[in-house]
């Protein structure tokens, strides 16, 4: 990584923090400082503790820090979850619901006084730049990692997947073509975001020097980061590190945003190399 790469990302961190106010101790000119502000914000009426921890990223300790300091200003109550005794629900008082007024139109009056420094073609200039670095940003946190071939949570993407083409291909589609996990002579990849499983994809060998890439999907929610296109480089960085000098892969012809995928990416359209009635075209890169 190019250090001069690094040092602008850090540099346009400083300028963002500063410009918006973050690092001071009295955020929007309230009492607080940004952490606990953002986390009434997020509370809303009401959460449960592990929602939030999770949803922020939060470390336990630090929340119920953050949590207890609500609680002692009057803004939050803490209760025991009504379904389960070992959970806890975080609900705003009455306070809690007026300061949370009070943050908000103060943001909103913050971004608009913002805004109107800029014409209407800056406003939309900036808006469309926050919309690619947040695209970014979230790929860029995605981990894509080899998993087991019965991994549960890869399991259930496979599912999903076969789901999904169910309902899209006219003819339907059988789960059972799905490869079992004695089947996978290659590597299976579980792309996740925060912990949550966002997409997978494997290869499996062909014959020597040959791979098969396979199940390549992604989440609903992930679509449109750019996710599909990190999946399938990892398969072929994979699958050329363990001696495949050859992919090759079929896709259903109602798929379109699959085969723009494919041809972007270098592959190259062959006749049919297995009998599936999915692999209406097929393709292959040689690595």
């Amino acid at each position: 990584m190019e250090t001069d790469r690094v040092e602008r990302v850090r540099d346009f961190n400083r300028f963002y923090t500063e410009r918006l106010g973050l690092l001071t101790d009295q955020y929007l000119d309230l009492d607080r400082p940004l952490g606990p502000s953002r986390l009434l914000w997020e509370i809303g009426d009401r959460s449960a503790v592990r929602e939030l921890r999770d949803r922020l990223g939060l470390d336990s300790g630090y929340l119920s820090r953050l949590l207890r300091t609500l609680e002692e200003q009057g803004l939050v109550r803490v209760v025991p979850h009504p379904a389960d005794g070992r959970a806890r629900i975080a609900e705003l008082t009455d306070a809690g619901r007026r300061e949370r007024g009070v943050l908000d139109s103060r943001s909103r009056a913050g971004v608009a006084a913002l805004l109107g420094e800029l014409s209407p073609a800056q406003q939309d200039e900036l808006l469309a730049a926050q919309q690619q670095v947040r695209r970014l940003l979230r790929l860029a946190t995605v981990t894509v990692t080899p998993v087991t071939a019965d991994d549960p949570r890869a399991r259930h993407c496979l599912l999903r997947y076969a789901t999904e083409l169910a309902g899209r291909f006219p003819e339907g589609y059988d789960e059972a073509t799905l490869t079992r996990p004695e089947e996978l002579d290659g590597t299976l990849l579980l792309a996740c975001e925060r912990d949550r499983p966002a997409g997978c994809g494997a290869w499996v060998r062909l014959t020597p020097g040959v791979a098969e890439i396979r199940h390549l999907w992604t989440d609903t929610a992930a679509r449109g980061l750019g996710l599909g296109r990190r999946l399938l480089e990892h398969l072929e960085t994979d699958a050329a590190a363990h001696g495949m000098r050859t992919v090759r892969l079929g896709t259903h012809g109602s798929l379109h945003e699959a085969i723009a995928l494919y041809r972007s990416s270098g592959y190259r359209e062959i006749d049919a190399y297995s009998s599936s009635p999915y692999n209406q075209l097929c393709f292959e890169k040689h690595l």
